[in-house]
């Protein structure tokens, strides 16, 4: 039986029967549309990187001309260092943000915040994703917390079976309210999933997980999926002050 790293030591083992894939599971539960962006910022701009961004993006949260909500906003701390990750959603889907993007060309404020940034930052990338309909909705959250960001690039035509066998599994994942939103790619790179846990800290994050190896059902789902797999990487985050994920 697979279990994770750092895991208590399994004493018996269980065969687990080959499963045939079928396309049940529902990629959304809504017409969202979500933005994930990194930002590498250049070491000696980090905290002025961070206190113009927590300055202009809760504007825009709370404009209700806007189309958009944040949904979180990071700096890495474990992962790759000096970097920012947020992630948007659109409820309205692609009209929503096409409006958005729309409206910002021509507000000043948030051009002039475009150009200042670019000053601090290294390099950037987004990727357009939506929501896996059997995941938890990612809603605002009260602190402190810590974040992990794991990230799963598929082997291209794979999704529905990732899918399939994460539907079942999510289950096991709940018991500490660890599981906060679950996403794919759709514009950007493609067959890219990410799934975004919260922890109170790295302890927590270490018995929760452990936890989960002692659940009957569990170990099936990391035996379907791992050979779907190319790479994996996690991130564990820290919220900036503005983000709603605390």
């Amino acid at each position: 039986m697979l279990r994770a790293a750092g895991s208590a030591p399994c004493l018996c083992t269980r065969w687990i029967p080959a499963r045939t894939p079928t396309p049940t599971f529902c990629p959304r539960k809504r017409p969202a549309t979500s933005t994930r962006s990194i930002h590498n910022v250049k070491p000696e701009c980090l905290d002025a990187y961070n206190s113009l961004t927590e300055e202009v993006l809760p504007k825009l949260h709370s404009d209700a001309d806007y189309p958009c909500d944040l949904v979180g906003n990071w700096n890495t701390w474990y992962g790759e260092q000096d970097q920012a990750v947020h992630l948007w959603r659109f409820s309205g889907g692609y009209p929503a943000l096409m409006d958005c993007m729309n409206k910002l060309k021509q507000n000043k404020e948030y051009l002039d915040f475009r150009k200042e940034r670019s000053r601090m930052l290294l390099s950037r990338r987004n990727q357009l994703l939506l929501e896996f309909s059997f995941w938890n909705e990612p809603l605002p959250r009260k602190g402190p917390n810590i974040y992990e960001l794991r990230t799963y690039k598929l082997k291209p035509g794979t999704m529905i079976e990732w899918g399939n066998n994460w539907a079942r599994a999510i289950k096991y994942r709940q018991e500490n309210q660890e599981a906060v939103g679950g996403f794919f790619s759709q514009i950007g790179e493609l067959y890219v999933v990410h799934h975004l846990w919260a922890y109170k800290d790295l302890q927590s994050r270490e018995e929760t997980r452990n936890a989960a190896w002692r659940k009957r059902g569990w170990d099936e789902n990391v035996y379907y999926t791992v050979p779907l797999i190319r790479t994996m990487e996690s991130r564990i985050m820290i919220p900036l002050k503005i983000s709603p994920l605390q």
